[in-house]
């Protein structure tokens, strides 16, 4: 790599800045044209959050992504400078900037987005609560559970408890944390000294980019299914509004027709009209009242 050349007219503070980040700022950097080059070649990736991921789990993930998809990593500043940098080429790359904050990466695949996620979630690991950690999940305890030391961290944490047989036995579910609490210390001791494990970390699908479009990951749970029942459910709707102001459109005037003819027939079985489909319903109310008199 070529050294950076830094004016030295500018203040110290400036000249650090250049050196630090000037790999990146030309746009040469061999990370840049790598991330600029899967983003030619893959039409679709996920923004992934890796907090809480080891370097041996993630070779895990990459061995098991292998020919499916490519995992980069790499520092948020370079990779909004290699973005920018390729917006001339792909402006459709800009809608990827705001979500690149915190501890994130790239996957990149041409494959089935759904199965990808799939994988990832295959590859998450247990890990135990750690003092200082966020919950990603809630954490609970059922009963029965029996603990026999603990009492120090019990007190701290006000759960229920009775001694039975020599041993502390928590008598209610107790909801030990909630999604995105802190853990505390003894929330932590607590539940290593019971072996729960309760945390999965792994990579977390936050944002999924096909083709220039970005969505937010649940839009890969929609199935088939869910889109005819909500494209039933508004072609009901369409045609609710349709019969109630008199506007006829495809989706309503069967629904128009079916209700002139019933109107048609109540006239005619209160008048001497008669057609063939009156006689029909004059036969059966004639049957019907004779039937309600015997």
């Amino acid at each position: 790599m070529q050294p950076v050349k830094v004016d030295r007219s500018f203040p110290l503070l400036k000249r650090v800045s250049c050196v630090r980040w000037g790999h990146c700022m030309t746009q040469t950097s061999p990370y840049c044209n790598n991330l600029q080059q899967l983003l030619d070649d893959f039409p679709k990736c996920f923004i992934v959050g890796a907090d809480n991921v080891g370097s041996k789990q993630m070779q895990q993930i990459r061995m098991s992504l292998r020919g499916v998809a490519v995992v980069l990593m790499g520092k948020n500043t370079m990779m909004r400078k290699a973005i920018r940098g390729h917006l001339e080429r792909n402006p459709a790359l800009e809608r990827l900037l705001p979500h690149i904050r915190g501890n994130v990466g790239f996957v990149f695949t041409r494959g089935d987005l759904v199965e990808v996620r799939d994988k990832l979630v295959e590859n998450k690991v247990r890990a135990p609560a750690r003092a200082g950690a966020i919950a990603p999940c809630p954490v609970a305890l059922s009963i029965p559970t029996k603990i026999s030391k603990g009492t120090i961290e019990i007190i701290t944490l006000s759960i229920p408890t009775k001694i039975s047989k020599g041993t502390i036995e928590i008598i209610n579910d107790v909801h030990i944390l909630k999604e995105g609490d802190k853990v505390g210390a003894s929330d932590a001791t607590l539940l290593n000294m019971l072996n729960i494990s309760p945390f999965n970390y792994g990579l977390i699908v936050q944002m999924v980019y096909d083709s220039g479009t970005i969505f937010e990951p649940a839009i890969l749970d929609i199935k088939p299914e869910d889109l005819r029942c909500k494209f039933l459910e508004g072609v009901a709707r369409l045609a609710a509004i349709c019969l109630s102001i008199s506007y006829p459109t495809i989706a309503s005037v069967p629904h128009s027709i079916i209700n002139g003819f019933k109107n048609l027939l109540s006239l005619a079985a209160a008048t001497d009209i008669d057609f063939k489909e009156a006689r029909t319903v004059k036969e059966f109310l004639k049957g019907h009242v004779i039937w309600v008199i015997l």
